[in-house]
């Protein structure tokens, strides 16, 4: 059998092996024989083969998977919705309990509670968005 189709059948088997686990090393060797492949249909010996799929495997495992691995992690970049409201600020334009009251945030006039029940926020304090109860603002002041 041809040193080339066995690479390719090498490939194929660690390709394979991928699709199940996506773990992205077993694709990046997969890449890595089918660089060795190609090798040997050029007509370099078996040591040579051997060496091109170590070093396309040091390169991709070295420089490509940390890069593909920080992509894979990324949070998404645009929050929006009520989503978007976590962790802003806000002014209480009434006073504000655990049973309601009333929050601008940015620009928009929101029911809101406050988060410890025993505390009463006055209208005019700034005011932290801590969650978001359905339409109710949960929202604690800002210390200064």
């Amino acid at each position: 059998m041809a040193d080339w189709l066995i690479w390719l059948i090498i490939a194929g088997v660690l390709g394979a092996a991928e699709v199940l686990t996506l773990t992205l090393v077993l694709g990046m060797l997969s890449v890595a024989a089918a660089v060795a492949a190609v090798v040997a249909g050029v007509g370099i010996p078996p040591a040579g083969q051997v060496g091109a799929f170590a070093a396309a495997a040091v390169l991709l495992l070295g420089v490509a998977r940390p890069v593909a691995t920080r992509h894979r992690q990324l949070p998404a970049p645009l929050r929006t919705g009520t989503a978007a409201l976590l962790g802003s600020s806000g002014i209480a334009m009434s006073d504000i309990d655990s049973a309601g009251g009333q929050v601008r945030l940015g620009g928009e006039i929101w029911t809101a509670r406050c988060y410890d029940e025993h505390r009463v926020i006055p209208a005019g304090a700034r005011v932290h968005v801590i969650e978001i109860d359905g339409a109710t603002a949960v929202v604690l002041p800002l210390e200064v």
